[in-house]
């Protein structure tokens, strides 16, 4: 097979390089080890096409799907003759490219209405995500459009929502953790096996009340035991989970819209309270049992042992800090981003510490959410008040895909059964985008 037949006469004219081709993927996604010669000027897209028609020529039942490439460990996002010349790589030697399937939404579910804006996700859970939103309810779903629960009992806005109970554990009952503007927290309990063909309303089994100000985030303990909390009152604070002999005793509480007392329930405080920011918590992280990450908008992220109550690592960022997340590699590094549109991603293991090793900038209003692939060392999700969700891979500077079906500011987004990108925003509309393989 001629490769300029395949490619069409407007490369023929091109400087040519010497390539192999290389994957992880299984049959039938490989093609023949033999060099080939090809135009230097192709693009990524060119070098897809090429793949594509290598892997027809071998099955005729073939159907074209999008690739990425890596050469050296680093993503193609310019052509062949410019990636070379940037890099520093001889055009004389064969080149190995390796190729894989595109990180990129082959899916589009159909949009969930909330009544308001949808401001925080939570797709940690295989079977069922969490959301909150401004008309102050919490709520689980098992899939688009399909709303099991509805957690009532917040009078503002609901600001963060997570899993309590650790993921892959078998009890059939499920807790999760609520923040809102009302200044509290709240913990809910649920049967995730429970078969229903309706949304059921259910109320808190205890309510955290400590915060001198609206709560602006809520992230819980791997072990699940007790879940830390961020606030406008320049606090992070700690809180058991489980109704213990600390906590105060059962209080009545009014229904939210009609005044009737309602089914008691447990009053916690904090354990500890973590002082150190001086404005606004804007984001906290539970990655480790000892160790908790807040993010502020005083401009810093903060490393706190939850066993001193001592910050072991401040970085300052220059901006105000939106939203923080712990992952990549070895669950090690911190990705963050705020009032303005660049993503910055340190690694807290290296000397200067204080500067970003990456800088993604191709938002063009501030960040709201950041986070990483639950199983990648090198994917993340970002949203942003430019209406925008992008993905991206460490190995490149360049988004790898960008999602633009919100019609207002992106206030959330997570990952969700590793190939899925929940998303929520100020149009009050969920979203999800399926199909995004991983590598």
């Amino acid at each position: 097979m001629d490769i300029d037949d395949i490619l069409g006469a407007d490369d023929v004219s091109s400087r040519h390089v010497q390539v192999r081709f290389i994957t992880k993927l299984k049959p039938p996604y490989q093609v023949a080890h033999a060099s080939i010669s090809i135009p230097a000027n192709l693009t990524r897209f060119g070098l897809s096409a090429l793949v594509n028609n290598l892997l027809q020529a071998a099955n005729e039942d073939w159907e074209s799907e999008p690739f990425d490439f890596l050469i050296d460990g680093e993503l193609v996002r310019m052509s062949l003759e410019e990636f070379l010349l940037a890099k520093g790589i001889s055009a004389e030697k064969v080149l190995e490219i390796e190729y894989f399937k595109a990180v990129a939404p082959r899916k589009e579910e159909e949009p969930s209405l909330h009544d308001d804006w949808v401001s925080a996700v939570d797709g940690s859970n295989d079977g069922y995500f969490l959301t909150g939103s401004y008309d102050g309810f919490g709520r689980i779903w098992r899939a688009a459009g399909v709303c099991t629960h509805a957690l009532d009992g917040h009078s503002g806005p609901v600001t963060s929502v997570c899993n309590v109970t650790p993921k892959g554990e078998s009890s059939s009952d499920q807790i999760v953790a609520t923040s809102s503007k009302d200044r509290t927290l709240r913990l809910w309990k649920f049967g995730v096996e429970e078969s229903l063909n309706h949304t059921k309303k259910i109320r808190a089994f205890k309510v955290l009340k400590g915060h001198t100000a609206a709560v602006q985030s809520v992230a819980a303990e791997p072990l699940g035991e007790m879940v830390c909390s961020g606030s406008w009152d320049c606090t992070v604070n700690l809180w058991n989970v489980t109704i213990s002999d600390s906590d105060g005793g059962l209080v009545s509480v009014k229904r939210k819209k009609t005044g009737e007392d309602d089914e008691p329930l447990y009053e916690g405080d904090p354990l500890t309270i973590l002082v150190g920011h001086t404005q606004c918590v804007s984001s906290v992280v539970w990655p480790e049992g000892r160790t908790i990450y807040s993010a502020s908008c005083d401009h810093s992220i903060k490393r706190w042992d939850v066993e001193t109550g001592n910050d072991s690592l401040s970085i300052f960022c220059g901006k105000a800090v939106n939203c923080l997340d712990i992952g990549g590699e070895s669950s090690a590094l911190i990705a963050a981003g705020g009032a303005d549109p660049v993503i910055r991603i340190w690694d807290p293991r290296k000397p200067g510490t204080q500067s970003p090793i990456y800088h993604f900038s191709s938002h063009n209003s501030w960040i709201s959410s950041c986070k990483w692939h639950p199983k990648s060392w090198f994917h993340l999700v970002s949203a942003s008040y430019d209406g925008k969700v992008m993905l991206w891979d460490l190995r490149t500077a360049w988004p790898l895909a960008v999602i633009d079906t919100h019609k207002d500011k992106v206030l959330c987004a997570d990952w969700w059964k590793n190939d899925s990108v929940i998303s929520g925003g100020a149009d009050s509309n969920l979203r999800i985008s399926s199909g995004i393989q991983v590598q």
